[in-house]
């Protein structure tokens, strides 16, 4: 179960990028988008996000 943005409530602030490891958090229309197929679920984007946008994706 991989992470993914929430995009109604990402600010486009890029800070989850900055802290994935595995740089599968990309802009997209001004919004972070993550890649679940390469997401490794370490929840680093979550805990770097100032807005809670990452969550688990249900």
């Amino acid at each position: 179960m991989a992470y993914k943005i929430d995009a109604d409530a990402c600010v486009g602030c890029g800070s989850c990028a900055a802290e994935c490891p595995v740089e599968c958090i990309k802009e997209k229309d001004g919004k972070f988008v993550i890649n679940p197929d390469e997401c490794l679920e370490c929840g680093a984007c979550a805990g770097a996000c100032p807005v809670g946008a990452p969550a688990l994706d249900a």
